[in-house]
């Protein structure tokens, strides 16, 4: 893959953290295997609750979506309280309803009590609706959500384009909760924090063995150094392998692409998310943007499932940006990169303990930044404890896809026919 066509905008501080070596025949109470935002966010509680931490990555920290996404900060999932009330019942569901509500303060309240040098706005995010079908499901969202005090706001088209600058919405949806943040220096400095609480974090460290022998993980790396830990964590999501059978079965993963622009001048600035939200779309195959530290315009959505192999698998993005704001037209595009997704079947992010003493985390869903910074504080809890109660989701099987090697086939076919609708409603 050329490194043209992987190009973000994100930097790392300057404080950025950096590996350790990685001892053979090391012992800690917990090995984590991925160094994105939920193994550094359970790495970093479980340290903080006496354990010893050993964190492996296949490569550099910030390297995978952890790193490359849109930096957008989202409180709750994919479908709305009541739903999940009706879904989960009236205990689980509560327990998990107030959990979804408290994601994105899990990263703002971090960034503030540790200091941590991230570039963020906290003015919220629109889901912006381009149907009368999306405008009345953002106005039933609106009602669950306000009958529990959260603050949000359903918008009319004027306010909808006020806030965004942007043509063709019907009206939206403000949810004050959320934010944006540059995820690469996120990333970084939870790291940061994580090795100051005492974490060890190797890198270029990629986990190729998982064997259990009296009560005891030994973890084997493709270097051929191996460590033995009480615990272990997989926290691979789009990037699991067969580390643990079955799992990477259990996920589809999918690129999402995203661009920017060249900095916008002074008055484009003041038209274009003038305020600073970031923004959903209603559509099918979404696109979602929001303005970076620097005052660019980023806007990013589904790719191709193959590698990018040319600037031309940015076109679609492109087409979009001129849509939503012909004024930018001749302001160039300057940076295009990806990362990859994880998506499971039911839009919900999956916990499985296929062994006591072995959990692993799959399906962020597009929510992963506060999700998985939410999420990893109480899988610490759940390992230092043992209580499930600690878990906002419940432990499920591992249930590979059927016909899983087709599902990507599928899949692609299925975004290049929404591809068309969206574009026929327009």
């Amino acid at each position: 893959m050329a490194t043209a066509f992987s190009d973000p905008i994100w930097r790392k501080p300057q404080t950025a953290s950096t590996f350790q070596s990685l001892p053979n025949g090391e012992r800690v109470d917990l090995a984590i295997v991925g160094g994105g935002i939920m193994g550094l966010s359970t790495a970093l509680h479980a340290a903080r609750l006496g354990l010893s931490v050993q964190l492996l990555d296949a490569g550099e920290i910030g390297q995978g979506a952890s790193g490359l996404n849109g930096g957008q900060v989202i409180p709750g999932l994919k479908y709305d309280p009541e739903w999940l009330l009706e879904h989960f019942g009236p205990e689980r569901g509560e327990a998990l309803v107030n959990f979804a509500a408290s994601t994105a303060d899990a990263v703002f309240e971090l960034i503030r009590d540790e200091k941590l040098a991230v570039p963020f706005v906290r003015n919220g995010w629109i889901q912006a609706a381009h149907t009368e079908a999306a405008l009345k499901a953002a106005a039933n969202r609106d009602r669950q959500w306000r009958a529990r005090g959260a603050d949000v706001q359903l918008l009319n088209a004027a306010e909808t384009a006020a806030r965004t600058g942007a043509q063709g919405y019907l009206g939206g949806w403000l949810d004050r909760r959320a934010g944006v943040i540059d995820p690469l220096a996120y990333t970084s400095e939870f790291a940061r924090v994580a090795t100051a609480a005492g974490v060890r974090i190797a890198g270029h460290q990629k986990v190729v063995r998982l064997d259990k022998s009296a009560g005891v993980w030994r973890v084997s790396t493709e270097n051929g150094v191996q460590l033995q830990a009480k615990a272990v964590v997989l926290a691979t999501n789009a990037y699991t392998d067969g580390l643990i059978p079955g799992l990477a079965q259990t996920i589809v993963p999918l690129h999402s692409f995203q661009i920017a622009t060249a900095p916008l001048s002074p008055g484009l600035a003041a038209t274009i998310l003038p305020e600073g939200q970031a923004v959903s779309d209603s559509r099918r195959i979404l696109v979602y943007y929001r303005k970076s530290a620097d005052g660019r315009l980023v806007l990013g959505g589904r790719g191709r499932m193959a590698l990018p192999t040319s600037a031309s698998d940015w076109a679609h993005l492109e087409r979009a940006l001129r849509r939503l704001y012909p004024m930018l037209s001749g302001v160039a595009i300057e940076k295009h990169w990806f990362g990859r997704v994880a998506m499971t079947p039911d839009h919900l992010p999956h916990i499985h303990e296929p062994e006591q003493g072995l959990l692993a985390v799959v399906g962020c869903q597009g929510r992963g930044v506060g999700l998985m910074t939410a999420l990893g504080d109480r899988i610490a809890g759940y390992l230092r404890s043992g209580d499930v109660r600690q878990l906002p989701f419940p432990l499920s099987p591992i249930r590979p896809i059927p016909f899983h090697a087709f599902r990507q086939v599928g899949v692609a076919a299925t975004i290049a026919w929404y591809r068309l609708l969206d574009a026929l409603e327009r």
